[in-house]
């Protein structure tokens, strides 16, 4: 069954907030969730379809459910990191064409940078009184997890893994640091124009390269900020959405994969994107070439360096030519991307930045970005997610949407 047309995104917020010491996760799900309702022009009891990821607290959706006070007939807790807002519109999307629900609700909060300030704090407290360090509401590790035993040992940190995948490329297709900067670049040249961006300031390619080294080849300016905060989602019916005073932004099309270790024969040089792409493509039935906006998941530098190879917007090994120059900043290269600043300078709330990725695409596609980022008669756009870590597992998720 074809999701083309099935439903269209008519709310969407971020929550401004980029540290949350005051306030709770639930409160932020709840603070996104009044902003997207307000934005569509709908309450919470036109709601029959709730959709969370494991940021959400407690016992997910039915926590949530119980916090917002929603009468659900469809929940999806479908989690896969970073991209599971990227999911849950498509899945919405099923939901919505199945009949299971009419106007489906998707949150996303955390605040990891309150948390791990309070807890750097308590730790100091703690040491400066000659006590141990108490326990944390930070997540370890799963310790059933059956991949842990194999992979701990060898110290399998975040920034690690994905300066592997950097260091592969560089070796097998030439890629240097300079290339990998020019994203970062981009990413400065719009956050400039966001008032709630946590970095605003306009970076040159000598400052990414001469910051600090994090994990090589990756410098300090090659990785996302860390924040709090969050977003919101709402998909409806075709024809809800013809109801509302909002312009029309059609799922054209959704794709979603996973990539694993394969048992070992695992590819560094493309990510799950190399699968999803392509579904989402078929079933809107455009190319990479119609895409006029793309939101790519940045985590990382790398990350949108292999999102545009394995998406299709430039062959493989060709990723750092095609980002030089700036062909990735808005008003001056041929694919504006992440508009807001994504993650690398603006907000990564939650460390999950697909929601953020929909909701500036939303807002493109709605003539609603910055005037000095919105691109011109912008009617077709691209959302991808990677949640997870590239050199290991993570899960891909690809939105196209269209403006009618």
């Amino acid at each position: 069954m074809s999701l083309n047309g099935a439903a269209y995104i008519v709310g969407a917020y971020e929550h401004p907030t980029r540290k949350a010491d005051d306030l709770s996760v639930v409160r932020l799900h709840a603070d996104v969730a009044k902003g997207a309702l307000e934005d569509a022009g709908l309450s919470k009891n036109d709601i029959d379809g709730y959709f969370c990821a494991g940021d959400a607290p407690g016992l997910g959706a039915s926590t949530m459910a119980e916090y917002l006070g929603l009468k659900l007939r469809h929940v999806d807790s479908t989690e896969c990191g970073g991209s599971a807002p990227i999911l849950h519109v498509a899945h919405a999307a099923e939901a919505i064409a199945a009949g299971r629900c009419n106007v489906a609700l998707i949150t996303l909060a955390g605040r990891p940078r309150a948390q791990m300030e309070a807890a750097k704090a308590a730790a100091a407290a703690a040491a400066g009184a000659g006590k141990m360090p108490p326990k944390t509401a930070l997540k370890a590790p799963d310790p059933d997890a059956p991949e842990l035993a194999f992979e701990l040992p060898y110290g399998p940190a975040t920034q690690n893994l994905y300066a592997a995948v950097a260091k592969r490329h560089m070796y097998e297709f030439g890629t240097t640091s300079e290339q990998l900067a020019w994203i970062k670049v981009a990413a400065s040249h719009h956050a400039q124009h966001n008032p709630h961006a946590m970095l605003r300031k306009v970076v040159t390619v000598e400052e990414v390269v001469n910051s600090p080294m994090v994990s090589d080849p990756l410098h300090r300016l090659d990785c996302c900020v860390m924040s709090d905060g969050g977003g919101a989602l709402i998909v409806a019916r075709p024809e809800i959405a013809k109801q509302l005073k909002r312009p029309m932004i059609k799922v054209r099309g959704t794709g979603e994969a996973p990539k694993h270790g394969m048992g070992g024969k695992l590819d560094l040089t493309y990510s799950a994107a190399a699968w999803s792409g392509p579904l989402a493509f078929a079933e809107a039935g455009v190319t990479p070439a119609d895409i006029q906006y793309a939101s790519l998941y940045d985590s990382f530098t790398i990350t949108v360096l292999m999102q545009l190879e394995d998406l299709g917007f430039c062959k493989k090994g060709e990723g750092g030519k095609f980002v030089m120059d700036g062909n990735l900043i808005s008003g001056v290269g041929k694919l504006p991307f992440n508009t807001d600043g994504g993650g690398l300078c603006n907000n990564h709330p939650a460390n999950r930045g697909g929601v953020t990725k929909v909701i500036e695409a939303v807002r493109q596609l709605r003539g609603e970005a910055h005037p000095s980022v919105q691109v011109p008669n912008c009617t077709l756009a691209l959302a991808n997610g990677i949640g997870g870590a590239l050199a290991s597992r993570h899960t891909a998720g690809t939105l196209i949407l269209e403006r009618v």
